[in-house]
Order: structure tokens, then sequence, then C-alpha cells
């Protein structure tokens, strides 16, 4: 995101962040401009917003830039309809509806477009949800690169379910559904013509269905997040934040696939750091940790589902340590900017 004023008179008059900069300069922007202007929320920001007077449904609206438009597990039109659906998931609720908006270059070949609209298609078919309205403009060339996709999804919560990143108590368990960095590292990898794509794949995929299974726990489920833009680091430091509770997660338990952990080595990343677009972190009450993770096991997008850490019972708020393989602690700091733009 680029914001700018057209002809500023002063240093402080600009705002500039790289695209798809996030973590606390994204974080600062929001608190300090975004929200006072718009009479925003205090408080956490979650991933997706309960409609005023009906506590029942959630909204959540997302945009996708990602480049290129397609990549191995994946491509803009697929991951536009994940991304939202995970959105509504991580409140706890079922997608009921989406709605689509394409801003779309001119010059598009129509083959492109037409490759990323079947792919939506098969995308909202497969996570059952019907994409009942959207919008189409055409812009002139170099106005956007290729296409840009807005979804906007409406969910209804599970009656039993009101996970929150404010919620997160000590004793918690901290259960992640899946390995980490593959969709980041995919994407960077075909982008930059890297070779790993050939080894990995973007983990993009919905997330509802693992939250159906462990609806029946209710409220022992706290917190719920997908680790998208920011990874591991970042979902865990907003929840540390927002619950003001330490949290403390073991390296070993951190399931980080061979290639991408290789590719990370390559290009100086950290695998906490980098996108995913198919797991979730789940803090839960530990009289129900077992349970929760045998029903994250229970289905395909949750087989490797694994108990990577907790909350301690004391600590420093907010913080978030790492316990590696060595033995040591470390402290998993909030990312500072995007280190992988146009990711999603």
């Amino acid at each position: 995101m680029t914001l700018a004023c057209p002809t500023p008179r002063h240093e402080e008059d600009v705002v500039l962040l790289g695209h798809g900069a996030g973590g606390r300069l994204t974080a600062e922007l929001v608190d300090a401009l975004v929200l006072p202007a718009l009479d925003g929320q205090h408080g956490p920001l979650e991933d997706a917003a309960l409609l005023p007077g009906h506590p029942d449904l959630v909204i959540s609206t997302d945009s996708f830039v990602v480049s290129p438009l397609f990549f191995p597990g994946g491509d803009i039109g697929s991951l536009a309809v994940h991304g939202t659906v995970n959105d509504l998931a991580m409140r706890g609720a079922r997608p009921v509806a989406l709605s689509v908006a394409l801003i779309i270059e001119e010059g598009l070949p129509l083959e492109e477009l037409r490759r990323v609209m079947t792919s939506m298609g098969k995308a909202a078919r497969e996570a059952g949800v019907p994409i009942v309205t959207g919008d189409t403009k055409v812009v002139d060339r170099g106005a956007v690169d290729r296409i840009f996709v807005n979804t906007t999804g409406v969910g209804q919560r599970h009656l039993a379910l009101r996970p929150s990143a404010a919620l997160a108590r000590p004793g918690d368990t901290v259960l992640l559904s899946g390995p980490v960095g593959l969709h980041g590292t995919t994407v960077l990898s075909t982008r930059e013509g890297l070779g790993f794509e050939s080894d990995i794949a973007s983990d993009s995929r919905p997330l509802h269905r693992l939250v159906d299974v462990m609806a029946p726990l209710g409220e022992q489920v706290h917190s719920l997040r997908d680790p998208t833009r920011g990874g591991l680091a970042s979902a865990l430091n907003e929840i540390a934040r927002d619950a003001h509770v330490p949290v403390e997660i073991d390296e070993s338990a951190v399931p980080v696939p061979r290639a991408v952990a290789a590719a990370c080595d390559l290009l100086g990343l950290d695998p906490l750091t980098v996108a995913n677009e198919g797991c979730m972190v789940a803090f839960v009450a530990p009289a129900a940790a077992d349970e929760a993770l045998a029903a994250l096991r229970s289905l395909p997008e949750g087989r490797e589902a694994a108990r990577i850490g907790e909350v301690p019972s004391s600590g420093e708020a907010g913080r978030v340590t790492l316990r590696t393989l060595v033995g040591a602690r470390r402290v998993v700091e909030m990312p500072l900017g995007e280190q992988l733009p146009r990711i999603c």
C-alpha cells in the first residue's frame, strides 16, 4: 500500500509504505490515520467484524494483488476466495456469501481473465459459498498490474464459538493446523524463477471446516488466527499483544517443510515470518487441547496439525518467545515490514 500527498510541502506530509507492507508499519498507519478518520473501534482488530445489530453475523473484506497471478497450488482467483473465507472462519463463522470486485488493466488477455474467473468459481463451489454480487472496472494500461481482486464475505457464527485475539489466557495450549512458509516461498520462487516451486506449492485452501470440527469445544477455543502476511510471528504477536499475555513456542514443534527451510536459508528469511494461506493458529484451554488436536487431524487440511507452544503463567505480557533447537530462548519480534511484497 502506498499513500502520499501529491504535492507535499514538508517531509512529514508524506506517508510511504512499500507494496504489501505489514507488521508494525501498517499497524501504526492504521492506528494513527485510518481508524481516527473513520471513527474506528478501539481494541483488537480482528480478521472479521461483527455486523452491528446482528451478533450472529460477521463481515470481512480483503484485496488481492499477488504477483504472479498464477503459481503452484493456486492463483489470484482461488486465493481471493480462500482468503476471505478464512478471515470469516477466524471469528468462528461459516461463509454465507461473497462479493467480488475486479479492477482489470486494459489489454489483459481474455484467456488469463477466464482462467482467474474459472478458478474463483471452482474455489467458491468447493468452499460451499455462493458469489452473489460484484463489480468490474477496466482501467488504463499501467494503472494496475494486470488484475486486482477485492472480495467481501458475510458469515454466520457458530453459536458456541466466540474466538477473539483478546481472549488468549494463561495456561492455553497453542496449536498450529499445518506447515508454515509454503505460500510465501512458492510465490517468491515463481516470481523470481528460483526453482523451488518444483518442490513446493502454496498451501492456499479454505479453513472453515477445521473451525467446524472445533465448534463442539465452544468457549474452550479462545483465539483463532490465520498467519498470512507477517507469518506465524505476526499472528502470535498480535494475539499476545491484544490478550496481554506472554506466548512461548518450541522451534522443534513448528512444522517447516524441508524445501521451505532450504529456500529461507538461501534467501536469508525466517520461516516464522513467511506468509501462509492454508493454516491457522488456535489458542485453546489446556483441558481441551488433546480433543482439539484430534479434531484438526481428522480432516485432510489438518492432518499435520501440531502442538507448538503455550501461554505461560508468568512472563512479560505481549512478548513471544521461541525455545530454540539448542535449548536457548529468543524473542520473536513483530515483523517491521513485509519481507515478501505482493504475496496475496
